[in-house]
């Protein structure tokens, strides 16, 4: 059944009210710290790997294709900020799919994001690995999971101060690498021609792949009971995180682009060493792997709190096992959905290597949004009202099956899992 809460604080206060027994977590994050968690999951190691895919299939309309991923991505961060100050708990999208348009929607979307993001948690802890010691990219990649792990553990606030040093690290290194290529004698801004050689297809691709880099921005409102003034910070926080990171791809992306074009970008396997390295300062490169490094501890720490409060939600409505519910007493964080996550990201870090085998995450990620937007639809009946709403739910399904065969199949494929579980499970409870 729908439950059509009314728009408000009255609808705030009750979503609020009915997530669960389990305790509610500390309101301690204000603007800049919901912006910075926001920044940490957005400008991660995406941006150091997902240009040059992008610039293979959209070729020279990779700057289109970002300019389409980012238009996507407004309308799913407005979406979601609306839904976040009318239901400010955690589960993000989890809950607004249940509160809006029933119970399987919000399951479904919360079954997308956990066994997505579980993966994509692996796989960042693997890059880490790959990054600092790449003869043991597993036993360091389960060193960096029970790390963060401990710092999730500790509080949010513990989170969000270490992301702000993250963060101020790895803008520090995307600056320098703006700055070096474009100052360099190698740039040339006649490489920056803007055209559709990819076809309409290939920059619906490319923005499908660099969409990907752009959706922590969830993270904001998957975190909206630990956020102050729910109502206030975050539709002012999510926009924010969502335009800063933008100006920054913007700003690497034109300046690779002016050093390698988009055949040398295509074609590049680390794409910002290689452009700092044709720019004639190869003393950066270092530098910029310990960059990238540093910045998939960032993915992989917001991602971890993500999931881990995801958890904490569909345990709550028992979804999944309700003791990962509980509240820590003294840290206010759901630790033992913090532990759970944890524990499984290490296995699978320890054991598999699904860096390569994580596509259909961003399938389920514009599934997640897709969600979102049809629950945005129904908060109001006026056209300014359902204009962005329509254009992410059109724009999400449009880049999940413009995305390669590979990972619609195994997207497709996860989705009908999730909802065989759900209704094994609903069989089961009526009989």
């Amino acid at each position: 059944m729908t439950r059509q809460g009314a728009e408000g604080s009255g609808g705030g206060a009750g979503a609020g009210a009915g997530v669960g027994a389990g305790a509610g977590l500390r309101r301690t994050l204000g603007v800049g710290d919901a912006v910075v968690i926001g920044l940490g999951s957005m400008v991660g190691a995406g941006i150091f790997a997902a240009l040059a895919p992008a610039a293979r299939v959209a070729g020279s309309g990779l700057l289109i294709g970002l300019a389409v991923a980012a238009v996507v991505a407004y309308c799913n961060a407005m979406s979601s900020a609306r839904l976040a100050a009318l239901y400010p708990a955690s589960g993000g999208t989890y809950v607004y799919g249940r509160e809006r348009l029933g119970d399987f929607w919000g399951y479904l979307a919360g079954w997308s994001f956990v066994v997505g993001k579980t993966a994509s948690c692996a796989a960042m802890a693997l890059t880490v690995g790959a990054y600092v010691w790449p003869g043991q990219a597993h036993a360091v990649a389960v060193g960096a999971v029970v790390a963060l792990t401990a710092v999730n553990y500790g509080g949010v606030r513990k989170s969000a101060r270490l992301t702000r040093v993250i963060v101020a690290v790895v803008l520090a290194v995307l600056a320098s690498v703006v700055v070096v290529c474009l100052g360099s004698r190698a740039s040339d801004a006649g490489r920056l021609d803007v055209g559709v050689s990819g076809g309409v297809g290939g920059v619906l691709q490319a923005a499908g792949l660099l969409f990907f880099a752009f959706a922590g921005y969830a993270r904001i409102a998957t975190l909206g009971e630990e956020v102050r003034d729910p109502a206030h910070t975050i539709p002012r926080a999510v926009p924010l995180a969502l335009g800063i990171a933008l100006v920054v791809y913007v700003a690497v992306a034109v300046s690779v682009l002016t050093v390698l074009g988009t055949d040398g970008l295509g074609s590049a396997s680390a794409p910002l060493a290689d452009a700092v390295r044709a720019a004639g300062v190869p003393g950066l490169v270092p530098v910029v792997r310990v960059g990238a490094a540093v910045a998939a501890l960032g993915s992989l720490l917001a991602l971890i709190l993500g999931v881990s409060r995801t958890a904490l939600a569909m345990a709550r409505d028992r979804h999944l096992p309700g003791a990962l519910a509980v509240v820590h007493p003294r840290f206010q964080v759901p630790h033992r959905a913090e532990l759970a996550v944890g524990a499984v990201v290490a296995v699978l870090a320890a054991t598999v290597d699904v860096r390569g085998a994580i596509g259909f995450s961003s399938f389920g990620v514009l599934a997640y949004y897709a969600v979102a937007n049809a629950s945005a639809w129904t908060l109001g009946s006026a056209l300014s009202q359902r204009v962005l709403p329509a254009v992410g739910l059109v724009g999400c399904a449009t880049l999940a099956f413009a995305l390669p065969g590979v990972p619609v199949v195994v997207g497709t494929a996860v989705l009908l899992a999730g909802a065989a579980v759900y209704g094994v499970r609903r069989w089961t409870v009526t009989r």
